[in-house]
């Protein structure tokens, strides 16, 4: 009877209805949508390795982290100096995804990590004797020389050297030789208000990497990073970043090997 009384009221009430309906439904299928979005995007596997002394139950974080990079992921791991992104260095879509993660300026080089003395001849042309760079690596250094055809020439295309480092951190050398090849490697951390570093600094990059290696806070003089020492010139030096290590660095180029500083930093 009321239809009848009054027909243009139930059919307006009636589109009402209807069109919330509609709409109710899609607003659910978007948050279904939106969710599935979500949770494929948060695979990240954060695992935490125990105390050096304890090296023997890393095999599963190594394995898990060796898959990931050999998969084209990105990962974040612990090094002697800060927690950084790392991936396969060879791998031009993996070095590309490293800096959208940081959204840094694609003419900013990325170092690489190798795990001995030995890869560093692989990648780079060496211009001071191997005493030297032993002297130096494993450690907090940076060591920058030219590159060989071997590297892959995606990877700072914009310049001739190539930064490589060898972190006095177990962990970091043992992911080094289990794949075999060279890793591309950036800082993971963006604040420096503390005199320690923590994988959960940064846990806003954690959905957009594969694993994250939590290895505990890293200390000490660790925020200031890595020394990085120019050697592509023969028998000279240039600091481009003190770092945690200079004074120790100037000490075995200046007194063990009598390198001279380059003038342009005179």
């Amino acid at each position: 009877m009321s239809r009848q009384r009054n027909p243009q009221l139930w059919v307006v009430r009636w589109f009402i209805r209807s069109t919330s309906a509609l709409l109710n439904i899609s607003y659910t299928r978007s948050q279904a949508f939106e969710s599935a979005s979500m949770c494929k995007e948060l695979k990240t596997r954060v695992l935490r390795i125990p105390p050096q002394r304890q090296q023997q139950e890393w095999t599963e974080v190594l394995s898990a982290t060796v898959t990931a990079l050999k998969a084209g992921q990105v990962v974040a791991v612990p090094t002697d100096t800060i927690y950084g992104l790392a991936c396969v260095a060879q791998n031009s879509s993996a070095v590309h995804r490293v800096y959208d993660i940081k959204g840094r300026n694609g003419d900013k080089p990325l170092a690489i990590c190798v795990g001995e003395i030995q890869d560093i001849y692989r990648f780079c042309k060496v211009s001071v004797n191997e005493e030297l760079l032993s002297d130096l690596l494993p450690g907090p250094v940076t060591l920058v020389l030219e590159r060989s055809a071997t590297l892959n020439a995606d990877l700072n295309p914009f310049t001739k050297l190539i930064g490589v480092r060898i972190p006095d951190h177990p962990f970091m050398r043992r992911l080094c030789q289990m794949c075999g090849e060279p890793l591309a490697l950036t800082s993971a951390n963006v604040s420096a208000q503390t005199s320690t570093v923590a994988a959960n600094e940064f846990e806003d990059l954690w959905p957009s990497l594969a694993v994250v290696v939590d290895g505990g806070p890293i200390g000490d003089k660790s925020r200031l990073g890595s020394t990085v020492v120019d050697l592509s010139v023969c028998g000279r030096y240039r600091i481009i970043r003190p770092g945690c290590a200079l004074s120790a660095t100037v000490k075995v180029l200046e007194g063990k090997y009598g390198l001279l500083e380059d003038p342009v930093n005179q």
